[in-house]
């Protein structure tokens, strides 16, 4: 039997690794799946729906494939599909179940015709088969996007067109007839031939709002986004300013009542570089980097705030970060995560910047001004699951989250895979790495 300073020194190291767990998470059990393309990034997708799990990729042979398994089985069937890719990595995939438990997949667009696959039999992989959606304005597809309206209809969002010369398009289906029609009898957005949205979201809030931010981009050139905008909407179909304000649809530029920040092209924001936090009876935040009036690079946050937009300054960097280029960028010099609530009434953010490293800015919730302190922040997953296992250089952990529902609320699911980062959408110089193994985790919740 131990002494007693020595069983209150267990005790101690006991409660400190309570208090100070590992993660939030840990590794109940990971499942190979199939060996995938590791040359490019571009993204998978994951189903949880019911008792069974789907999971979205392009093979070995660069062949999209659909494998399924029950949650209570290691075996996976697998389906591939009519079609392969390139090097671009636009070319994501995306996955949805309709109310009849049909599966539907979409992937492997940039400006092409529109890939679309339905199961026939609920359930039944081997039953995908492609099909067209309305035929319409289908020619220059990018950006599958599935989500549902108010009262759970399926919808499908794609861009039609090309950068900087497009407009998106809803579709809603019909599982009684299994056709699609129009949602939208307008094109949410118009870039009017002169420029394109890039919008993220609609995403559903605590408020029972849909809310959505995004950029304009005047050509293919990224350094020509512009016009940080955002607006929400309580039926997907009339859209206002976060302050009430009617915005007619298709949204142009020109309705000032979306605007956030009016970045000039050039001004430093990057389609893709902005998010939103929507929290419980509070304000939605948008986080994003530009340059400031010196043209140095800095990190924003944004927030409605008597009737306009309050810009908060959060950082006091002294280099400028010029960027710009076609194509599927890698890293810019600058990249910043989205806001997220740290407990106590305050928010935290990391950072990366080619001149002043990586790190994590305190904030505080009520005034939006950066704190001079540290927080020890728990990661959501163990420490093992982002070493890389591949010595090759250049090779990066993805991941793909649970776009479905785990039938165990106690109980996550993710894609992990390692894979060399995007290069302009063309093939990377040899020598080219292996294809690597795609795997499944299940993680559950520490007690």
């Amino acid at each position: 039997m131990p002494s007693r300073p020595a069983l209150l020194a267990l005790l101690a190291c006991l409660s400190a690794a309570q208090a100070n767990p590992e993660s939030r998470h840990e590794l109940a059990a990971s499942i190979d799946i199939a060996e995938v393309v590791s040359d490019f990034r571009v993204g998978f997708a994951l189903l949880t729906a019911g008792d069974t799990q789907y999971a979205a990729y392009y093979d070995k042979e660069r062949r999209m494939t659909v494998a399924s398994r029950k949650l209570d089985s290691q075996q996976w069937a697998y389906q591939v599909l009519p079609s392969q890719v390139g090097w671009d990595s636009h070319n994501y995939i995306t996955m949805a179940m309709d109310s009849t438990g049909c599966l539907h997949v979409s992937g492997n667009m940039h400006a092409d015709p529109l890939v679309y696959f339905r199961t026939e039999k609920p359930g039944d992989i081997t039953s995908l088969k492609a099909f067209p959606m309305t035929g319409k304005q289908e020619g220059r597809a990018t950006y599958p996007k599935f989500l549902a309206d108010p009262s759970g209809s399926l919808l499908y969002n794609y861009r039609d067109g090309g950068s900087g010369r497009g407009n998106h398009i809803y579709n809603k289906y019909d599982p009684a007839t299994r056709t699609w029609s129009r949602f939208l009898d307008k094109p949410l957005f118009d870039g009017e031939t002169e420029r394109s949205s890039y919008p993220s979201g609609p995403i559903l809030g605590p408020d029972g709002f849909y809310h959505m931010i995004w950029v304009w981009r005047d050509t293919p050139d990224c350094a020509t986004n512009n016009h940080l905008s955002y607006a929400r909407s309580k039926d997907l179909i009339r859209w206002e300013s976060a302050f009430g304000e009617a915005i007619p649809l298709p949204i142009v530029l020109s309705e000032k009542q979306a605007w956030v920040d009016p970045i000039p092209s050039g001004g430093g924001i990057i389609n893709g570089g902005a998010s939103l936090l929507l929290r419980p009876g509070k304000a939605p935040l948008i986080s994003y980097h530009k340059s400031d009036a010196d043209g140095n690079m800095q990190l924003w946050v944004a927030r409605p705030e008597k009737g306009k937009w309050g810009i908060h300054r959060l950082t006091d960097w002294d280099t400028p970060v010029q960027f710009g280029g076609n194509g599927s960028m890698g890293f810019i010099g600058i990249s910043c995560s989205g806001l997220e609530e740290a407990g106590r009434g305050l928010l935290t953010m990391t950072y990366r910047h080619r001149d002043h490293g990586s790190g994590r800015l305190v904030i505080d919730g009520k005034s939006l001004k950066p704190l001079d302190r540290k927080l020890s922040i728990v990661p959501d997953f163990p420490q093992s699951l982002s070493a890389t296992q591949s010595d090759f250089k250049g090779m990066s952990i993805r991941r793909a989250s649970d776009s479905g529902k785990s039938p165990d609320p106690a109980v996550r699911y993710m894609l992990q895979w390692e894979s060399l980062g995007a290069n302009r959408d063309r093939k990377p110089p040899e020598p080219l790495p292996q294809p690597v193994m795609l795997r499944l985790h299940k993680l559950t919740l520490r007690q």
